[in-house]
């Protein structure tokens, strides 16, 4: 399964809008990270090792409504550290589904009881909770026990409630096929979340645990048996077919990394979010002062890996519309 259709139709209508105004670079989703500061320390994440003084830093509201305006994108996440830290948060979202835009707020989900009460379901918002596995991966994942049953617990509270909940599952190279299969198997079946995404882990430079990264052959083969006899069609996976495809090896596209922008409290993030080369002051100075084709497998040591949403699933969507059967393809699967 894909995105929801009509979001589908958005995009794909926002795609071909640009392509005939022959804008040769737009974006499709902002990754918005209106602070760094968490409420957890987990081993594959770099954020919270920034400074203490951009830690203490919240981006205003207006700031980040303006990003998301300037860069005319369909789709914002909302990520962090963890965006319900911020105190406005509530009012950001609000705004940006104002705007019509489709808003994911990525969240580990531990503070979700106690803000809930600041968002409203509606088709242009969702929950993206982060889940690594099962109790024990989860926990081991985040470094604090109890956090995977506290994530149970807010993914049945914003359903009962009645808003849309979309997951997000990180894998290692401590990962086996099936410790894949059971979370995927639990978060689409037991807890019945709208839909959910997946990707194996960037070694962020900045990271505690350096020794946990996948590399590309041991993706590919991994994901080749995590959906070996079917079970990829019938989980509902928030990813083109095409990008699942490339996960497993069985299709390669170049990074498109200006597609899924980052901005931060820092400005425009060069060249993605994973990276850090500098930041521009708007997403058309990001666009036009960053050499692009120096980024990718290939091209730079730090991308030799990588094989994250943020650089390819953009890729995967652009070649899907371009592609009357991968269209129909795509349609089919959702």
């Amino acid at each position: 399964m894909g995105m929801p259709l009509r979001q589908s139709l958005r995009v794909g209508g926002y795609i071909l809008r640009n392509r005939l105004a022959r804008r040769a670079k737009f974006p499709l989703l902002v990754e918005l990270e209106p602070l760094y500061a968490c409420n957890l320390a987990c081993a594959g994440c770099g954020k919270i090792q920034h400074p203490a003084s951009l830690l203490k830093q919240r981006m205003p509201v207006e700031q980040a409504v303006a990003a998301v305006r300037e860069s005319g994108a369909p789709m914002v996440s909302i990520a962090g550290g963890e965006p319900l830290m911020h105190p406005g948060i509530g009012e950001m979202v609000a705004e940006l589904v104002k705007m019509k835009r489709y808003v994911f707020l990525c969240t580990n989900a531990a503070l979700i009881p106690k803000k809930i009460d600041l968002f409203e379901p509606s088709r242009y918002f969702a929950w993206a909770v982060h889940v690594d596995g099962l109790r024990e991966r989860h926990d081991a994942s985040v470094c604090k026990d109890g956090v995977f049953d506290q994530v149970v617990e807010a993914v049945r509270m914003c359903r009962e409630r009645g808003f849309r909940v979309t997951t997000n599952t990180t894998v290692f190279n401590t990962d086996t096929p099936q410790t894949v299969i059971d979370v995927l198997d639990y978060l689409n079946d037991d807890l019945g979340v709208d839909q959910m995404m997946i990707s194996p882990a960037y070694a962020y430079e900045k990271a505690p645990d350096q020794e946990h990264f996948l590399g590309v052959q041991e993706t590919r083969e991994l994901f080749r048996k995590v959906f070996a006899d079917g079970r990829r069609r019938r989980w509902r996976f928030n990813h083109s077919p095409l990008f699942l495809d490339f996960l497993e090896g069985r299709a390669d596209f170049p990074c498109t990394a200006w597609a899924i922008p980052s901005y931060s409290l820092k400005g425009w993030q060069r060249p993605c979010y994973l990276m850090d080369d500098g930041y521009a002051d708007t997403y058309e100075e990001l666009v036009r002062t960053t050499n692009w084709g120096a980024y990718g497998r290939g091209r730079d040591d730090r991308c030799s890996n990588c094989m994250a949403h943020c650089g390819y699933e953009p890729t995967a969507v652009f070649a899907t519309i371009g592609s009357l059967t991968e269209s129909l393809r795509a349609i089919r699967s959702g």
